[in-house]
């Protein structure tokens, strides 16, 4: 596959229902077309450190955020594979990514035990800011988040993107995509996650869907669903977020 390694664009995200889907699907005919790969498995692992602090900090919904994750695409990922290392940053609703590609041995070994790869001049800066926010938060593999995804773009836009989302599942052990992309179903996840990805205003043929079909923009966030479900049975999540209701509460009073 070939990949654009920096971007700078909106991101909109809609939860559908298998109803809204299949419409959707049918309207966007004229307009949009699907990718090559047809409905692929992404495969990630999320990066944090023992206080959860990169996944609070999300939930938390600051003005600014960023999460590091180490991505490949397939069932199961091999030494040799593609991969990216990408850190994320989400300012104002504008979305900054930026990212390593290597071979995944090379990107796993480096996030997930310190061994250096070589880098190329070009890719200093990232490999700059990764390392930064790496060692500044401590981070860790700490989770697989995998996912079935159906991509398309725009026919007058090629950087127009409609992605649906579905079948998210994770797990905390083996924390390697060699393992393959097995994983725990997220309960009561959406039927497919639509996500918009664009650098311009949304064609009006979408608006005009979306506002008839009373379908509107929300917030959702894989690694946090999957976290709060965890609260439920996880001592470890359900300090964490303790904490967060504890500092809410004195922002809030300082408010005051």
């Amino acid at each position: 596959m070939a990949y654009a390694n920096t971007f700078k664009r909106m991101e909109m995200k809609l939860l559908l229902d298998e109803g809204q889907y299949e419409k959707l699907i049918k309207a966007m005919g004229p307009y949009m077309t699907a990718d090559k790969y047809g409905v692929h498995t992404i495969m990630n692992i999320y990066f944090d450190n023992d206080n959860n602090d990169v996944i609070m900090s999300s939930l938390s919904k600051p003005v600014y955020k960023e999460k590091l994750r180490l991505r490949a695409y397939g069932k199961e990922a091999k030494d040799s594979d593609e991969a990216f290392l990408e850190i994320k940053k989400k300012y104002r609703g504008v979305v900054h990514k930026r990212r390593l590609e290597m071979s995944y041995k090379e990107l796993f070994d480096y996030a997930g035990g310190g061994i250096y790869p070589e880098v190329s001049k070009e890719n200093r800066q990232v490999f700059s800011e990764i390392e930064y926010f790496r060692k500044r938060l401590g981070l860790t593999p700490k989770i697989v988040i995998c996912y079935d995804r159906q991509a398309f773009f725009g026919n007058d836009d090629k950087e127009f993107r409609m992605t649906f989302d579905g079948n998210i599942r994770s797990r905390r052990s083996d924390v390697d995509l060699r393992k393959g992309d097995f994983g725990e179903l997220l309960p009561n996840q959406p039927y497919r996650i639509l996500e918009i990805k664009t650098t311009r205003a949304a064609p009006m043929w979408l608006v005009k869907f979306l506002s008839e079909n009373k379908i509107y923009s929300g917030s959702f966030s894989k690694y946090g669903n999957i976290f709060l479900n965890e609260v439920k049975t996880n001592t470890a999540c359900k300090k964490s977020l303790n904490k967060l209701q504890d500092r809410r509460e004195e922002d809030l009073c300082f408010q005051a």
